[in-house]
């Protein structure tokens, strides 16, 4: 059975989510298949600067913080308190490449993946649209520079990211996160839209489970 979490890598509360589906695949490994879904929440036609958006964040991070425990790093709120003097122009597309090309050679590590990636946006401040943002990830990964960043400029990865963002709007998501438990291939039972803590989601899962195997 399959859990399918669609989430942005600019998503503030993905972030703050994403320690609480780590508990949900360790406490489910032997039972749920883990698959990322990368949503496209920015996909500008032209660059935008990150002042537009910054200011959303900085009435949220606080919240994400206090809610889920995680902590923003100084590197990327010096870019959300300076907007004006930023040189950041947020765009889901290349981390969603990233992922997708982790996926491919790593299909059981993507939530980890994708974790790593809104830690290196969220506490150490790396520009995702930036080819070296993922530099320091490949080692971990056993992937290699010349491979990777040939897959993050080619069209097979381009296209698996756009189908991520087809699948969500298949799935009617329209927001994020989002948690799905699919039952079959076309049954889908929603189990997170937003934040949820570990005990309510687990508990959410439990009760989805046990209907299934009623009904």
């Amino acid at each position: 059975m399959n859990l399918i979490y669609c989430y942005d890598a600019y998503c503030g509360w993905c972030y703050g989510f994403s320690p609480v589906l780590k508990q949900v695949a360790a406490h489910y490994k032997d039972f749920f298949h883990f698959e990322v879904l990368s949503g496209g929440m920015l996909l500008p036609e032209t660059p935008q600067p990150i002042s537009l958006i910054a200011p959303t964040i900085q009435n949220e991070y606080l919240r994400v913080e206090e809610y889920s425990g995680v902590k923003y790093g100084p590197d990327f709120l010096w870019h959300i308190m300076n907007p004006e003097e930023s040189d950041w122009f947020p765009n889901s597309l290349k981390p969603a490449i990233a992922l997708s090309i982790a996926k491919h050679y790593y299909p059981e590590r993507g939530l980890e993946f994708a974790s790593d990636l809104q830690y290196s946006l969220n506490f150490e401040g790396r520009d995702l649209t930036d080819d070296e943002a993922y530099r320091h990830l490949l080692p971990k990964y056993g992937l290699t520079p010349d491979q990777f960043y040939q897959d993050l400029h080619s069209e097979t990865f381009l296209e698996q990211a756009r189908y991520d963002f087809a699948l969500i709007k298949q799935l009617r998501v329209e927001s994020f996160p989002a948690l799905f438990l699919q039952e079959s291939a076309s049954k889908f039972h929603l189990m997170a839209k937003g934040f949820a803590d570990f005990e309510t989601l687990k508990a959410r899962l439990e009760r989805a489970l046990q209907m299934i195997q009623n009904s």
